[in-house]
């Protein structure tokens, strides 16, 4: 009886200590659980705060409108429009590739559109979202809406798209935009500008559209949004709208670019027009063109392989990049020189016998044909070669080329684009440092002699001989080239004047200008573009140019037709006008077309009628001018304005009321061709 009271003494005193034991575990977990809450209500308490309404609230970047671009008349050569596009994050995405053929079988996507995906994808290393197709029809985004839940990770997106309006028309100069790659991101980024970028994919790639990015921009604006645990936007608590990009109004005549490059058609080459009064530049043409429009949401492979790959480099801005042998053009600088430097006096004559012997070797003028005694404004007006020979014998490099490099040559204008290039005057101190070999580096007194008739070394843009051929012909003076004219501020629709950085004008003597000009008139009235300017009711300055694309040797002859076409000689012109007060200079080239009087002056006959006499070329007139068969112009020319641009609206119903008629007279002929039933 004693043990078993005792066994169950012994079981109630373990079940006590048991019972002991779990109280006390269940009074260390609720104290645990009590510090817990005090450490996360009180001492954590500012800090979590401010993470909940982080993660209720969200801060979203709103994306600033870019700014208009347009010529000095108003022409609107850049604007806006909005779009849907289908874009997929790459994060958030577990199989891209299938992704992209559910989406298929939702949403039309050609393989264009996926070779496009796959660059973007690459470039921007899974950082962003990228379109997989672009201005989706309402349609197309209702049947993506119906089925949005099988795509997690895939969202439609109304986006603003730049639009070129006039399509290839100077598409060099305005450029383009595109999508920030991932080295300019990097570049933002560390920038002062991180902030405002915020949100923003593409930025200017190319021309104005790049040298202004931060004038275009704009200013991005924030909204704050409540957004749900799912990630959707409840609703707006609050805004700072964005600030659209100003407005640039360009030094440009639309209408005379795109008439240049119409009168082009499918041959290379450039022409600068710059007024000498302040540098504003008026055309600014490369040719052939490209449509920046390929560019804005991606260009696809085959569009850019084209483009990459031609033979005729569209994508080359020749007026900027571009370097050619001066040539003849070259000869009233020489001129300009060798007064200034007193070489020559303007009545010092010259036997021009066709050939200058120079050592071993006979140089030669163009046509082998001598002039007889020649001073120095007949040496302008006939192009002598023997002349201009001898004039650089007796300057030698080093003085060319001081006497030269003022006016431009062999440095950059300071266009206020990016990528131009310095081009090339050379001299001895230039060779020492451009070759390796001792020999090499030597200058030989015989290099200098094609250098006066602007052959040897010389390589200049037309935006240099531009800019030499307005300095000359306003007296001196200097200015930077400027595209933009005047920058309007979009809210306080203020216009700030880009005013061309007047440089320190040249103190050339006005008798030397006026014996250069009047010798450039000369080449217009009885020289080498006498037939290019018959009948021009004003009077104009200029000089022709035949460059060689590549040398010849000594006892050959050339001879264009047995020469391939991207290897005949270069045709150029410069010119200014009026004669005594210029308001438009010229510099022109046409790749590969030959002497300068046959392509390059035709075209610049019609610049000076089209900005002089507000006069556009007849049909004919334009046809024969393309294919370097005019001289001065045939047919009735049209006033300017009755010309619509290409790639304009009226140009588009122009052209389709031609087309209209043609079919009306075409099916008139061919009713009346066929015989006449007779009458029942």
């Amino acid at each position: 009886m004693n043990t078993e009271i005792r066994n169950v003494e012994q079981e109630l005193g373990r079940f006590r200590v048991r019972l002991l034991a779990a109280g006390f575990f269940v009074l260390l977990c609720f104290g645990l659980l009590a510090s817990r809450l005090v450490h996360l209500q009180i001492y954590k308490h500012e800090e979590l705060s401010v993470q909940a309404e982080n993660n209720r609230i969200s801060v979203v970047p709103i994306t600033p409108n870019r700014g208009l671009i347009v010529d000095r008349n108003g022409v609107v050569l850049a604007d806006n429009y909005s779009a849907y596009t289908l874009e997929i994050m790459p994060a958030r995405t577990t199989n891209i590739e299938a992704t992209i053929n559910a989406l298929a079988e939702v949403i039309d996507i050609q393989p264009r559109d996926r070779k496009r995906f796959r660059r973007l994808l690459d470039e921007s290393r899974n950082l962003e979202s990228l379109p997989i197709r672009t201005k989706l029809s309402d349609e197309e985004v209702a049947r993506f809406i119906v089925q949005r839940y099988r795509f997690p990770g895939v969202e439609v997106k109304a986006r603003l798209f730049r639009n070129y309006p006039l399509g290839e028309v100077g598409s060099h100069l305005i450029g383009y935009i595109g999508r920030i790659n991932h080295a300019e991101k990097e570049d933002i980024d560390d920038s002062d500008e991180a902030a405002n970028y915020r949100g923003t994919e593409y930025i200017g790639k190319l021309g104005v559209e790049q040298s202004y990015e931060a004038d275009l921009h704009g200013t991005t604006g924030f909204e704050e949004v409540e957004i749900s645990a799912s990630g959707r936007a409840v609703r707006r608590l609050n805004s700072n709208g964005a600030t659209p990009g100003n407005k640039l109004v360009m030094s440009i005549d639309i209408g005379l670019q795109a008439m240049v490059e119409t009168l082009f058609g499918d041959r290379r080459g450039a022409l600068v027009a710059i007024d000498p009064r302040n540098g504003e530049v008026l055309a600014f043409v490369s040719k052939p063109t490209f449509d920046p429009n390929l560019f804005v949401d991606g260009i696809d492979a085959d569009s850019w392989r084209e483009l990459n790959e031609s033979i005729d480099k569209p994508l080359l801005n020749r007026a900027l990049r571009g370097t050619y042998p001066p040539g003849s053009t070259y000869k009233p600088f020489m001129a300009m020189a060798a007064l200034i430097t007193g070489k020559r006096s303007p009545t010092t004559i010259i036997q021009d016998n066709a050939t200058f012997q120079f050592g071993n070797h006979t140089f030669r003028s163009h046509g082998d044909v001598g002039l007889g005694p020649v001073d120095m404004v007949r040496s302008i007006v006939k192009s002598s070669n023997v002349y201009y020979y001898s004039l650089a014998n007796e300057m030698g490099v080093d003085t060319i080329h001081d006497q030269l490099e003022p006016f431009a040559f062999g440095r950059k204008t300071g266009i206020d684009i990016q990528g131009e290039v310095t081009g090339l005057l050379p001299s001895t101190d230039w060779k020492r440092h451009a070759y390796r070999l001792p020999e090499q580096r030597r200058w030989y007194a015989g290099e200098t002699i094609s250098l006066g008739i602007g052959q040897g070394y010389n390589n200049f843009t037309m935006l240099q001989l531009a800019s030499a051929t307005a300095t000359l012909s306003s007296g001196g003076l200097r200015f930077q080239p400027r595209l933009v004219r005047e920058i309007e501020d979009v809210v306080t629709r203020e216009r700030r004047l880009v005013a061309s950085e007047a440089l320190p004008s040249l103190p050339l003597q006005p008798e030397h200008v006026e014996l250069i000009r009047g010798a450039m008139y000369g080449v217009t009235q009885e020289g080498t573009s006498a037939r290019v300017f018959v009948g021009a009711p004003y009077a104009t300055g200029g000089k022709t140019g035949t460059a060689q694309a590549v040398g010849i040797r000594q006892n050959e002859k050339y001879n264009a037709a047995k020469i391939d076409e991207h290897r005949r000689d270069h045709s150029l012109y410069i010119a200014f006008a009026p004669l005594d007060a210029p308001t438009i200079a010229i510099a022109v080239v046409v790749e590969n077309s030959g002497f300068g009087a046959v392509a390059a002056a035709p075209i610049a006959r019609r610049v000076f009628d089209y900005w002089l006499l507000h006069q556009y070329p007849s049909a004919e007139d334009v046809e024969l001018t393309q294919q370097g068969q005019s001289s001065s112009p045939v047919g009735v020319p049209r006033q300017v304005a009755e010309v619509p641009l290409p790639g304009s609206a009226a140009a588009a119903l122009a052209a389709a009321s031609t087309a209209s008629t043609a079919s009306v007279a075409s099916a008139a002929s061919a009713a009346a061709s066929e015989p006449v039933a007779p009458r029942p």
